[in-house]
């Protein structure tokens, strides 16, 4: 479940992490009221969407009066960013920042623990800081009982390379994100930027919180996020229909039976993607399992297609137990059960149990959404052409 910037900064305030005041607002007079109760002067108005780019979109605007606060909220509620419609903004003080710098905590599934990643240079593309100069970003390893200890913070801001004099409040900041990512069950929380003031204060300027929903049932005060306002909460739905469905931040559904060929799916889309223009991304994992019927595959589609960044699918089943024959009349059963919803083109890579007899029924409906590709790796092309495409 990931969290809305707004969300993120309540979190974080709620367990000491030093933030600046914020205030939401869902209208321009909204934001009108939020501007008075924040004081006069400079605030940011952000949009709250669960996607990045919101700068480069207009959704980040500093506003110098109450008039203007009240204009620049109008501007960016009527905005859309990457298909998120922004129903929200969050105002906040201007600060005033002399250095920027970057701070998660995330779950490692590779080392099956988790890892603390920092650095002095905030405020960046930390993908692109990753790839381009890895030595500026610093990775640590962090024992799953000890966390973030005083010798810890130590640890990273040295390894990091802060100057000395804000060792100790940046390490304090450290310990207290360590709390908020072990108390509240997340699987990732990043601070980008993590700022020194003019003053010299520590903090948190922008938060980023995923939270485990597998620990749901220990938080009761999680249902104030099941419908929050924003993206529309797909996990939430996918999970009510018993589907296993992981939001990710692409364009090309994909639809698999069984974990181990929907991660392969994945892997292959990310690879076919790499050389399209804008470079398309797997859009979600979901696993239909063994059970292709057309009320299960049409449950998938509506999920994914709910994805306003979607733009191609990807159904790529070997048939085993499940043989490609069922598989093949339940994408064309819940082609017809989804009517106008089914809007993409979706692209089919069939293999194993009855697979002749499924490529002839897809061949015999002849839907003008379905194209029908013999490997995994061709049609995984097609899907990331069609994506790039943007057709719809």
């Amino acid at each position: 479940m990931d969290l809305l910037e707004y969300q993120a900064r309540e979190l974080f305030e709620r367990f000491d992490v030093p933030v600046l005041a914020g205030r939401t607002a869902t209208t321009p007079e909204e934001a009108r009221q939020a501007y008075a109760e924040l004081g006069s002067g400079t605030v940011v108005v952000k949009a709250q969407v669960r996607t990045g780019g919101r700068g480069k979109a207009g959704g980040v605007k500093l506003a110098r009066s109450e008039e203007a606060a009240v204009e620049t909220a109008a501007e960016i509620l009527d905005l859309e960013i990457k298909g998120h419609p922004v129903d929200v903004v969050m105002l906040s003080p201007g600060a005033d920042i002399a250095e920027e710098f970057y701070f998660s905590i995330l779950l490692d599934r590779a080392t099956r623990g988790y890892l603390a990643m920092c650095s002095v240079e905030g405020g960046v593309d930390i993908e692109t800081l990753a790839e381009e100069r890895p030595e500026a970003l610093v990775k640590i390893p962090l024992d799953v009982d000890e966390g973030i200890t005083a010798d810890v913070a130590r640890r990273i801001v040295t390894e990091a390379g802060f100057p000395e004099d804000i060792h100790a409040p940046v390490g304090q900041v450290l310990q207290k994100l360590w709390t908020v990512f072990k108390e509240s069950d997340a699987t990732l929380v990043e601070v980008n930027p993590l700022v020194k003031t003019a003053d010299g204060t520590i903090l948190a300027l922008d938060g980023k919180v995923t939270l485990d929903e597998n620990a749901d049932f220990r938080h009761e005060e999680w249902q104030q996020y099941d419908e929050t306002t924003g993206q529309v909460d797909l996990e939430r739905q996918a999970r009510e229909l018993d589907l296993n469905y992981v939001k990710l931040d692409g364009s090309v559904g994909v639809i698999g039976n069984g974990a181990g060929l929907v991660m392969s799916t994945l892997d292959v889309v990310a690879a076919a993607g790499e050389e399209m223009p804008g470079k398309p991304k797997p859009a979600n994992f979901l696993d239909i399992g063994g059970g292709a019927s057309a009320q299960v595959m049409a449950n998938g589609l509506r999920i994914i297609m709910s994805d306003p960044q979607v733009k191609s699918v990807f159904v790529n089943v070997f048939g085993g137990i499940t043989a490609c024959s069922d598989v093949a009349n339940g994408i064309v059963n819940a082609l017809e059960m989804l009517g106008d919803e089914a809007r993409l083109p979706i692209v089919v890579r069939l293999d194993g149990n009855s697979v002749d007899v499924g490529k002839a029924i897809l061949a015999e409906a002849d839907h003008p959404l379905i194209t029908v590709k013999n490997t995994m790796d061709e049609a995984a092309r097609t899907a990331a052409k069609l994506a790039a495409e943007g057709k719809n």
